[in-house]
């Protein structure tokens, strides 16, 4: 009878040990889980909220896959600072959700043609295009350079990527015609998330004077970009990021990373594209613009620029961009 009862004993004792195990082994997967979803939240916080955490900007670098050079970075910024000072015109427009939308004019004498110029996910009109804005202007360019929802002067609290700001660009140009009338060519013009805007925007019906699209180095959607930037640059799952991340996306910015792409837009699209982007972009990979490519059933034209990274065609290749957009104005202006 003892016996038997000090083996119940032991029996008894394994059995809570094996119990205390397995309660410990739940709480840290509980534990692990709900960090991970902490750490998603705050991954759709950085994609598309106004403000960017404190916290992740040290990161910024990392989830772009690298920073430029630190030579290329100063000359960005002293052109950027030099178009702020030069363009003095600021213009303003209602989206269709209510939000006051801010541009800034830089007119041409004699000008041309009229470009809409979208700049990029947490950039800036002036740090985007201040080095081709010397190019543009000297070709006959008016531009209007728009602050994207979300960013500089305008207003709204998320960043739509893309598929929020279609209908903002679309709104862009009815006030550029409304403005100016319709006798001057008018392009679309983007760089990164700003190219996405107005591939995407290349899905809408334009009057005829709205002539051609040029698109640098843009993403095909806010899904591709997110799990490109997750597995490659993050080295997190997107098989299980992008879904939590996209569903706090969604939650907070109300649009679903998987609703709009310009792969989708360009097949409805009629108006010719100069596609650039450089074969060296570590945030987003060119290939992207090969599907864009593929995609087009429109006329197109594309430059890949050998070396450049993220939207740095301009000044890897600056006089093969330079031919690039001239000629494509020179065919599509008439």
């Amino acid at each position: 009878m003892a016996r038997t009862k000090k083996i119940t004993k032991e029996a008894k004792t394994k059995k809570d040990i094996k119990a205390v195990l397995l309660a410990t082994l739940a709480a840290a997967a509980v534990s692990t889980a709900a960090a991970a979803v902490t750490s998603f939240k705050l991954l759709a916080d950085v994609a598309v909220n106004k403000t960017l955490p404190k916290r992740v900007y040290k990161m910024q670098d990392k989830l772009s896959g690298g920073g430029a050079d630190e030579e290329i970075i100063n000359t960005i910024n002293q052109n950027g600072e030099l178009l702020k000072s030069t363009v003095t015109e600021r213009v303003a427009i209602q989206s269709r959700d209510g939000l006051t939308l801010v541009g800034h004019w830089y007119p041409a004498e004699n000008a041309k043609r009229i470009v809409v110029a979208m700049h990029g996910w947490r950039s800036s009109w002036y740090a985007d295009f201040g080095t081709s804005a010397r190019f543009m202007h000297d070709t006959g360019c008016s531009v209007l350079y728009p602050d994207q929802r979300s960013q500089g002067e305008s207003g709204g609290e998320h960043i739509g990527f893309g598929v929020l700001e279609r209908y903002d660009c679309f709104d862009w140009v009815n006030y550029v015609i409304e403005r100016f009338g319709s006798e001057l060519p008018i392009y679309l013009c983007g760089i990164s998330m700003g190219a996405t805007t107005v591939l995407m925007a290349s899905e809408f019906e334009y009057p005829p004077c709205v002539k051609g699209i040029i698109s640098d180095c843009g993403f095909t959607s806010p899904r591709a970009i997110w799990s490109h930037v997750l597995k490659n640059n993050l080295h997190i799952s997107d098989k299980i990021g992008y879904p939590i991340a996209n569903y706090f996306v969604n939650k907070k910015a109300s649009f679903d990373g998987d609703e709009m792409s310009t792969v989708d837009a360009l097949r409805k699209n009629r108006l010719p594209v100069l596609f650039v982007h450089g074969d060296d972009d570590k945030f987003v990979p060119v290939q992207m613009t090969y599907e864009n490519y593929a995609a087009c059933t429109a006329e197109k034209t594309m430059l890949i620029a050998p070396g450049a990274g993220h939207g740095m065609s301009y000044f890897t290749d600056p006089e093969g961009y330079k031919s690039a957009v001239a000629g494509f104005f020179a065919r599509h202006d008439k």
